[in-house]
């Protein structure tokens, strides 16, 4: 399976038949998260406005409302579009297509109406026919839960695999990354509803209560991690941007536009001061996590990138994608680098059997577990670039892994619906079991959940 397919796979659902009024959430929005909200966001109000929200987008900025509801040749944001007033938008760079204007221009005079599907209200708990995919799992700092990606939630287990505990029930359809802070007391979920929305869910793992959530984007965002010292969640997004928020407020700080394609994982540095960002562009960018600033692309680019992690105890990383080579760098240049030279690679493992979705790092840092789109997980060690085991029982691809915090015990999840528990020394299966109760094993019980 190629990365690009992998991804199309995870993002996928339905067409809708489109109604021939343009719509702000399908067809405007879009538009401006494309084109207009790299300089139009909370983080940099240019001229006061903020293009992220319909309400921004309404309320409009310092030289009033963006846009006259059924008058667009009266409002403003049709009048710096077209270069009727200066400077033409967007600033800066090539003026939109005809199309998007007039796509722009058709739904301002129809009435400019908000159609953003609206928050659900009440969740219940998901009822399960058949294993869904499972695209992340992490175990907390203590070692005594694994959490699981489920339907419209994340389910904690047991360590061990010996039952379920508890069942968090969020907004998003799916989640796709998970991430623990160092002291356990709080859970990061990223992940969202495809096509609709981007969420980041802030859990008290304690208490099992949902703390708050923060919105990005009209997609799904990818590669949620927390930086160590617990005070920022980095994410990317299918707009080609890397956001990052304020894990005490949910409120985004700043995005990146430094990637040019999806950007698919994160991973921040052992100050916190940086992190490293990987995407369908090829590249892994340094970013400075304090400025918003990218700093330069610790890799040569060969492959589409999905996966990336961090050496336990120093600024070293692994990235993985299409071209199904683990590469390790270190985050900082050791010298100055001429055009075409990897200062910075410190070795390249073996070539795998498929693309690459899935990589962690071994506590001690001796170790780094490889999964992809082959239905198995390889374990390297590090100093010597050698295969010290492989992990074999998946039916299908592998989206994620995950090493335990005492590096004893090694978990994967993907196609198949089944988490799979590993012992990390020699890969020896210690238990293989589907994370979601199923709808027959419910009615087996008497409808108990």
């Amino acid at each position: 399976m190629r990365l690009s397919s992998f991804m199309s796979f995870l993002i996928a659902v339905p067409l809708l038949l489109r109604a021939t009024e343009s719509s702000y959430f399908r067809d405007v929005q879009p538009i401006l998260n494309k084109n207009c909200t790299s300089c139009h966001q909370p983080a940099s109000k240019s001229s006061g406005l903020d293009l992220t929200t319909y309400g921004g987008f309404k309320a409009g900025g310092k030289r009033g409302p963006a846009f006259v509801a059924g008058s667009p040749d009266e409002s403003l944001a049709i009048k710096f579009m077209t270069g009727v007033l200066k400077p033409s938008m967007p600033f800066g760079a090539p003026v939109l297509a005809a199309k998007e204007i007039d796509t722009i221009r058709d739904w301002i005079k129809s009435g400019g109406k908000d159609d953003t599907p609206r928050e659900v209200t009440s969740i219940e708990p998901t009822v399960y026919h058949q294993p869904p995919v499972i695209t992340a799992v992490r175990f907390s700092p203590d070692g005594k839960l694994l959490a699981v990606s489920g339907n419209r939630e994340i389910l904690l287990h047991n360590a061990d695999g010996s039952g379920l505990t508890k069942r968090l029930q969020g907004k998003a359809d799916r989640i796709l990354s998970i991430a623990f802070s160092a002291d356990g007391n709080l859970m990061v979920a990223g992940g969202g509803t495809p096509a609709r929305f981007g969420e980041i869910q802030f859990w008290d793992l304690r208490e099992g209560k949902l703390l708050r959530t923060a919105e990005a984007t009209s997609d799904t965002v990818f590669g949620a991690s927390l930086s160590p010292d617990g005070t920022k969640v980095a994410v990317g997004c299918s707009d080609n941007t890397v956001r990052v928020f304020e894990t005490s407020t949910g409120k985004e700080l700043y995005k990146i536009s430094s990637h040019e394609n999806w950007v698919l994982a994160t991973v921040f540095g052992i100050d916190s001061k940086r992190f490293v960002s990987v995407g369908r562009d090829r590249a892994a960018k340094l970013i400075d996590a304090n400025a918003g600033q990218f700093l330069e692309n610790v890799n040569q680019m060969r492959g589409e990138l999905a996966a990336v992690a961090r050496h336990p105890k120093k600024d070293e990383i692994v990235i993985g994608g299409e071209d199904r080579v683990p590469y390790l760098y270190m985050m900082d240049r050791a010298r100055n680098m001429k055009v075409g030279e990897e200062a910075t690679l410190v070795r390249k493992l073996d070539p795998q059997d498929g693309a690459i979705f899935a990589l962690d790092w071994s506590p001690d840092g001796k170790h780094v577990a490889v999964a992809g789109a082959a239905p198995g997980v390889n374990i390297y060690d590090v100093d010597t670039g050698a295969r010290i085991a492989s992990c074999k029982g998946h039916t299908a691809g592998i989206y994620a892994v995950a090493f335990s915090p005492d590096g004893t015990r090694l978990a994967s999840g993907g196609f198949d619906g089944q988490v799979r528990l590993y012992r990390a020394a020699d890969c020896t299966l210690e238990k293989a079991f589907v994370p979601v109760p199923l709808a027959a094993q419910i009615a087996g019980n008497g409808g108990a959940q």
